[in-house]
């Protein structure tokens, strides 16, 4: 018996021991996360008493990247416009639509037939959607006419551009934003004029000569669709540079005016044409004329459909959207987001437009339970100050995406915090270059007149992974200062 009352009463310390270290430990835990997140609470509050923020109209959330839990909010439900942090939705619809490994065709189509080096009949340039595309890519299909014997072309050059419709710009846009490449007209065959592939752009670049003379003016790629009218002139060294490029809004003409100053490298200019169709087709033409393949003297250059019994001769596809995703996230190229939604209507509908590439992207939110209600946009890229979105949204989407089997190459395109490769930092490369923000910030930038935006995720000082949306409109002066004081405090954060 009494053995037995020992052995209980040892059992009943044990349980009684196991108990008073259990509860504390719990309570303890609890009370410390609570406090950490107070203490982030506070200072965020003190961040936004600031009077550039309490002058702009804002909608902040931070959720835990873990569970999604909403650790702050300042208005998480207030309609802002998001600007180019918009592309956070279109890029992750276009992955889901199209998937990683998506692919954009271009070919060179005939409904002849080679006689004697001459192809009897016309040859039609068709563009399916390719942003990517370059003056290379046709000089690699003139060479690839050339060898299957083409040195003449009897019929027209048809640029087949159907593949989209024929609505060039998207609603939103602003007349004095047209001229410029982030406002480019979009067609299904267009052209870029370098690597970042702004598409249906053409750089053009003014530097100085010799004093009292004209400026030096050259178009990359090589193109007759811009007339350039050049009233500029170069002046000594220690004069202010005045140089100014613009197009007349209706028309491909450049102006160019203004000082060059003698040692200066001049001004460069991204200018859009107003139709990329004949764009692509002047320089397609220009890449058939260095190969030595010509045309006959009725031969024209038109827009136009393919028929469908036309015969294949050259073809390429673009790089996979796993690595067009790159530039386009990264430097926030408005143009792909619009051919995204675009192309996501075309193969989802069947229509490639702008109603039925919105709709895509709409259903997608729905689709992993946004509340697409809430995500009201007339365009894919941000451009449209009418687009309006609330934070708590935003952040909801960059928390159910971490789960998506392309998750990894989505993160991968957001620009990355103070680091300088353009295609690694991208529209965050100037901004949060000290620690711990440095290369701990992974985040989609926005940026219209009086509106600045700020999404993506943070890694804390303890590592743990925060998602942050920082949204901000009607602002008197710029907010960007603020925003980076939100994102440097969440890595502080321990």
């Amino acid at each position: 018996m009494e053995i037995r009352k020992k052995l209980f009463i040892s059992i009943l310390a044990v349980i009684m021991i196991s108990g008073s270290v259990f509860i504390p430990i719990t309570d303890d835990s609890s009370v410390e996360a609570a406090t950490s997140y107070v203490s982030l609470k506070n200072k965020i509050d003190s961040i936004m008493l600031d009077s550039r923020m309490k002058n702009a109209s804002s909608s902040v959330t931070i959720r835990k990247a873990s569970t999604g839990e909403v650790v702050y909010e300042y208005y998480g439900d207030r309609s802002i416009t998001p600007a180019s942090s918009l592309k956070l939705l279109t890029g992750a619809a276009a992955l889901e639509t199209l998937g990683e490994n998506y692919r954009f065709s271009t070919a060179v189509l005939t409904d002849g037939k080679v006689q004697k080096g001459t192809l009897k009949g016309n040859l039609y340039l068709r563009g399916q959607g390719d942003p990517t595309l370059l003056k290379i890519h046709f000089d690699n299909f003139a060479d690839g006419l050339v060898k299957q014997g083409i040195k003449k072309i009897s019929g027209n050059l048809v640029g087949d551009d159907t593949w989209f419709d024929s609505v060039r710009l998207s609603a939103g846009i602003l007349a004095e934003d047209e001229p410029y490449y982030y406002a480019a007209a979009i067609s299904a065959l267009t052209l870029s004029p370098n690597e970042d592939f702004d598409a249906g752009s053409v750089i053009v670049e003014a530097k100085p000569t010799s004093n009292g003379n004209s400026t030096k003016v050259t178009l990359t790629p090589e193109t007759n669709v811009l007339q350039v009218v050049n009233k500029s002139k170069t002046v000594p060294k220690g004069y202010k540079n005045t140089l100014k490029i613009t197009r007349q809004v209706g028309s491909n003409k450049v102006v160019i005016t203004g000082n060059s100053p003698i040692g200066t490298f001049g001004k460069k200019e991204w200018i859009s044409v107003t139709n990329p169709t004949l764009y692509a087709l002047d320089v397609f033409k220009k890449s058939l004329s260095e190969k030595g393949v010509t045309f006959e003297s009725s031969s024209k250059v038109v827009q136009g459909k393919t028929p469908k019994t036309a015969k294949s001769l050259v073809s390429r596809k673009s790089m996979p959207l796993k690595d067009l995703i790159i530039p386009f996230m990264k430097l926030s190229n408005n143009t792909h987001a619009e051919m995204l939604a675009k192309e996501m209507g075309k193969v989802v509908y069947g229509e490639g437009s702008w109603d039925a590439g919105l709709k895509v992207m709409r259903e997608y939110a729905d689709s992993i339970g946004l509340d697409s209600r809430k995500w009201n946009f007339e365009d894919a890229s941000g451009m449209s100050y009418s687009n309006k979105i609330t934070s708590k949204q935003m952040s909801q989407l960059l928390y159910v995406v971490r789960s998506e089997p392309w998750f990894s190459t989505y993160s991968k395109s957001l620009p990355i915090a103070g680091l300088s490769d353009r295609f690694i930092g991208g529209t965050l490369r100037n901004r949060l270059k000290i620690a711990p923000a440095k290369g701990n910030v992974m985040a989609k930038t926005g940026s219209l007149e009086n509106i600045k935006s700020l999404a993506g995720y943070a890694y804390t000082k303890n590592g743990e992974t925060l998602i942050f949306t920082v949204l901000t409109e009607k602002n008197k002066t710029s907010t960007i200062p603020v925003i980076d004081q939100i994102a440097i405090t969440i890595t502080n954060h321990k």
